[in-house]
């Protein structure tokens, strides 16, 4: 798990340094509850219900950085925005399952999806980095609400 001084140390190496912003936004991510992610709206909106009004442009660029660092998992879901979530060390990956009406999330584990991912990477010369699968479906309540009774 990254601490503020793991974060500072790699974000000196590349030039950057941590500010009071960076470290902020860290400490959230690192306090959600497990299976909680986040946009860069929700990020902000939390930031300011926690009396840390950072802008929201100041919080997409961190995120964004954070993900290119390794730091956060940036994921796509059936929405038109990424969430964030901390990323966590190989092999504890895990995958999400989607409702496409109400957006309801599912994570799961699957040793298989990673062996598959794995060998595939190492068949093409990769070094596998992340391992992640989206399923976007539509859940039990959300049929229910589309079919007549």
């Amino acid at each position: 798990m990254y601490t503020a001084n793991s974060l500072k140390s790699e974000l000196n190496e590349r030039g950057w340094r941590l500010t009071p912003q960076r470290e902020v936004i860290l400490n959230v991510f690192q306090n959600l509850t497990e299976g909680t992610h986040l946009s860069a709206e929700d990020l902000h909106n939390k930031l300011q219900e926690l009396g840390n009004p950072i802008s929201l442009s100041t919080i997409y660029r961190t995120v964004k950085l954070m993900a290119r660092m390794g730091i956060l998992r940036e994921l796509e879901f059936a929405e038109d925005h990424k969430h964030y979530e901390i990323n966590q060390p190989y092999p504890n990956h895990h995958h999400h399952l989607i409702c496409v009406k109400c957006n309801k999330t599912i994570e799961f584990k699957s040793e298989s999806i990673l062996k598959v991912g794995s060998k595939t990477a190492e068949k093409e010369g990769f070094h596998l980095l992340d391992c992640q699968l989206l399923i976007h479906a539509i859940c039990p309540k959300c049929q229910r609400s589309i079919l007549p009774d």
